[in-house]
Parts: structure tokens; C-alpha cells; sequence
């Protein structure tokens, strides 16, 4: 994993544990899982919309808050970072 990656992924376990006030992190760990795959819904059509029709700053702007989400909901279903990347993994074979 990247060093980025690896500080994200310690940010949100730290939230999820910490649960500091006022941390975006917590209040989407707080609304659940069904609006954390919403706000993934979300997310994803924004992306589908910048690599349609805007610039690749708006694209990777985009894409860094899907991916942030997805981690969310991975921590939200106390799973691993460990456990996709070794998904990804087995699918290299």
C-alpha cells in the first residue's frame, strides 16, 4: 500500500475508534451503511460526469472521494484494507 493510502486508511481506523466530534469520517460511520453506499452512488456518478466532460484535476478530485468512501464503508463492515488488496491479489493468478 502507498504511503497515502496507508495514512488514509490509519485517518479512518483512528476515527472509527477515536470517534473525535466533528470528524466527517465518524458522522458517515454514525448515519450507517446504507448511506455510506449512497453517498458511494454519489460518488461514482461524479466521477462517471468529470471523465465525461471535465478536466483531469476534476477526475482525480473525483475519484479520491470514491475512494475515500469505499474505504469508509470497508471500515464500516469492520474489513480491512489487507482484505482487498489480497481480493485484488488472487485475481492477478
Amino acid at each position: 500500500m502507498s504511503d497515502a493510502l496507508n495514512t488514509l486508511w490509519a485517518i479512518i481506523e483512528q476515527r472509527k475508534s477515536d470517534r473525535p466530534a466533528g470528524s466527517y469520517t465518524v458522522q458517515l460511520l454514525e448515519t450507517g451503511q446504507l448511506e455510506i453506499m449512497k453517498k458511494i452512488g454519489e460518488e461514482s456518478v461524479e466521477v462517471i460526469l468529470a471523465a465525461a466532460s471535465e478536466g483531469d484535476e476534476r477526475l482525480l478530485y473525483e475519484m479520491a472521494d470514491l475512494f475515500y468512501h469505499n474505504l469508509v464503508l470497508l471500515a464500516a463492515r469492520d474489513m480491512q484494507f489487507s482484505d482487498l488488496e489480497a481480493e485484488l491479489v488472487r485475481r492477478f493468478k
